[in-house]
């Protein structure tokens, strides 16, 4: 069997400016004040073909580089310890949201939407492990936790609902109903895999014939933007 190919060099793609370039455009001022001070729910969760062009002009080679195993730097150990635990680094929140969220923007429809998944996952498996996203801002923590809400893998579905609903009891009144959205989106991905064990409006991009189950939910499931 011939070997795996080796992840591409990260080169100067890697360096630490463009990853808080990533963190500027996607929270604003949301890093440093624990929530945006302006609306970012277009950006997050608009979607649309204006948005994704804008981002394939702007960070387009970050994610491919990304999802062909490159950026490898960004899985850096974490920036120092605050509150007794490691801080994850900037560069691995960074290629997260390449990995998870980015990825779905510049490929929407397609099986590569999907292809960091795996990556994005691990990478958050090993914070939650650490519980260093108990150390990152309340935003950052949302997007922590997508990759989990778009696992379809059940035990991470369930992880999801768990620190949402950890995360509702932590915010401020003022983002209440805001964690509790996610927190409904989240119980509602859950119970997608629970019941067909997979997230049917993957399945035409993938390449997975239906079931009749299936077929019956896509006519008035959600699809989440895919």
């Amino acid at each position: 069997m011939p070997d795996s190919p080796a992840a591409p060099p990260d080169g100067e793609l890697a360096d630490p400016r463009h990853a808080q370039a990533i963190l500027d455009y996607w929270f604003a001022d949301g890093l440093a004040l624990g929530w945006p001070s302006r609306d970012l729910d277009p950006l997050w969760f608009g979607g649309g073909e204006q948005q994704d062009r804008e981002i394939r002009e702007r960070f387009g080679p970050w994610v491919e580089c990304a999802l062909d195993g490159g950026l490898q730097s960004w899985e850096a150990e974490p920036d120092g310890e605050r509150l007794g635990g490691p801080v994850p680094s900037k560069r691995r929140l960074a290629l997260i949201l390449l990995l998870d969220q980015f990825s779905r923007n510049l490929h929407r429809g397609t099986a590569r939407a999907f292809a960091g998944d795996a990556r994005a996952e691990r990478l958050v498996g090993e914070m939650l492990a650490q519980h260093a996203d108990e150390r990152l801002p309340w935003v950052a923590r949302v997007f922590v936790y997508m990759p989990l809400m778009h696992a379809e893998i059940l035990a991470l579905q369930r992880e999801c609902v768990r620190r949402f609903e950890a995360l509702a009891t932590e915010v401020p009144a003022s983002l209440k109903a805001t964690i509790a959205g996610n927190l409904s989106f989240a119980r509602t991905h859950l119970q997608i895999v629970e019941r067909f064990g997979r997230f049917p409006y993957r399945n035409a991009a993938l390449g997975r014939s239906s079931s009749a189950a299936e077929l019956e939910f896509l006519k008035t499931g959600p699809r989440f933007g895919q």
